[in-house]
């Protein structure tokens, strides 16, 4: 060691590398400075600890205290890209199907040995019974509402004019359906509550109103022109059609319409 310090010109790796009997390092600077860097992400242990603290930090103070030699807490690490991924446990293996008996599913890995549903691909529709008639087709059907048929369903909320003159209207009063609900007439609930109103002629009438409807029977109408009310009927929901359907459409009532005109026009006197 003393002729280790007696060289005044060696530097300190010059020495230790002559005392461990090592060449000299490359390393050009001052070994002085050199200091080790922190580790940015701690252990897997110190950070399960870490939890188990904010977790019970009874539990584990006590168990610290009674090691001989406590580790550092560690704080909390930030998520990034290269430290993300998922729980322990939370990912598994698909189940590896068809591979022999020591794979643990048997040898036909529970599809059997025969039929249709022991191939491969997608199998059976539901309610196949081998090309049988099905149960779905083998029982009654219903006709009408019960169906589910759209043949017995209502088109309008029917109000007849009895009710309207029970409900008490003064002269010039407005009658529609809105009117009618806050009188408390009608209270259309499910599926009539989208349907418009219809005035039905059943009882007399003789206060003059203004009557707002999309439909009138035969009968209402009659009575409520002798009454001298005003009668609006309400332009319904246009149904689609094709761009072509409705050109047609459209040339058949310009036709028609030629044709009520010529013949509604006076013949020509000779």
């Amino acid at each position: 060691m003393a002729s280790l310090l007696s060289l005044p010109s060696t530097s300190l790796t010059t020495r230790l590398a002559v005392a461990s009997n090592h060449p000299p390092s490359s390393f050009k600077g001052d070994s002085s400075n050199l200091r080790a860097r922190p580790c940015l992400f701690p252990p897997l242990k110190l950070q399960l600890k870490s939890k188990l603290l904010q977790k019970h930090p009874l539990v584990v103070s006590s168990k610290a205290s009674s090691s001989p030699a406590a580790e550092p807490s560690s704080s909390p690490v930030r998520f990034r890209l290269d430290n993300l991924g998922p729980q322990p446990g939370s990912r598994k293996k698909a189940k590896r199907k068809g591979r022999g008996i020591s794979a643990g599913q048997g040898a036909s890995c529970g599809f059997g040995m025969r039929g249709q549903k022991s191939r491969s691909g997608p199998g059976v529709m539901k309610g196949f019974e081998g090309g049988q008639m099905p149960l779905y087709r083998r029982i009654p059907k219903l006709r009408g509402i019960a169906g589910g048929m759209h043949a017995g369903l209502p088109k309008y909320v029917p109000v007849n004019l009895k009710h309207i003159k029970a409900a008490g209207f003064q002269e010039g009063d407005e009658v529609s359906l809105e009117t009618l609900k806050s009188k408390g007439l009608i209270n259309p609930s499910g599926r009539e509550r989208k349907l418009p109103l219809k005035i039905l002629g059943d009882g007399e009438l003789s206060v003059k109103l203004n009557v707002k409807a999309r439909a009138f029977s035969a009968a209402a109408k009659e009575k409520l022109e002798a009454a001298g009310c005003s009668l609006t009927v309400l332009p319904g929901r246009k149904k689609w059609v094709k761009p072509s359907v409705a050109k047609n459409l459209a040339r058949a009532e310009e036709y028609f319409a030629k044709k009520r005109a010529a013949s509604a026009a006076p013949e020509p006197s000779s």
